[in-house]
């Protein structure tokens, strides 16, 4: 997934009036506001209520579903190998937000101000904190991709992570 097709998704998700945060790989590079590594896919955190826009824009763009883990999660992909890992959320009138997980009744939960915005190619785009990105960095066996985006985390803005 390249910045350019990051920013394109960005601009059909916009133009369909979804509200989307980038989170996993290329949300830390948000947060930095440069690439910092290759990524295979784009993680999206969406309003679980904008999903059918959402999906009718990415369909239109040629995106059609290839896993469902839903109520957690679900995947799109496109024919030119472009995937988007989406994550639907149900946001609160405070702003802060739950996204059930694949343990009934133990659902993921974002406090308002995991919410924030940073920079992909110089275009302003929601994102989750650095505080939320090292929580969801923890309780697994972390990939090489996961320690070098920690290791961004580290360096940009002086935080201990686990990894």
């Amino acid at each position: 997934m390249r910045q350019d097709d990051v920013l394109e998704i960005l601009g059909l998700v916009r133009a369909a009036g979804a509200e989307v945060w980038v989170g996993g790989g290329w949300g830390v590079d948000a947060l930095v506001g440069r690439q910092t590594r290759p990524h295979a896919d784009l993680d999206l955190l969406h309003r679980g209520e904008q999903e059918p826009a959402l999906l009718a824009a990415l369909a239109e763009a040629g995106f059609a579903e290839t896993l469902d883990w839903r109520p957690a999660r679900f995947v799109v992909a496109d024919g030119r190998g472009r995937e988007i890992d989406l994550h639907p959320l149900a946001v609160a009138a405070d702003g802060s937000a739950t996204q059930e997980s694949l343990e009934p009744g133990t659902p993921y939960r974002y406090p308002a101000s995991c919410f924030v915005t940073g920079t992909i190619g110089g275009t302003a785009v929601g994102c989750l904190s650095v505080e939320q990105q090292i929580l969801f960095h923890q309780g697994y066996e972390p990939a090489e991709r996961d320690r070098l985006d920690m290791a961004v985390l580290r360096e940009a803005f002086g935080v201990d992570t686990p990894l």
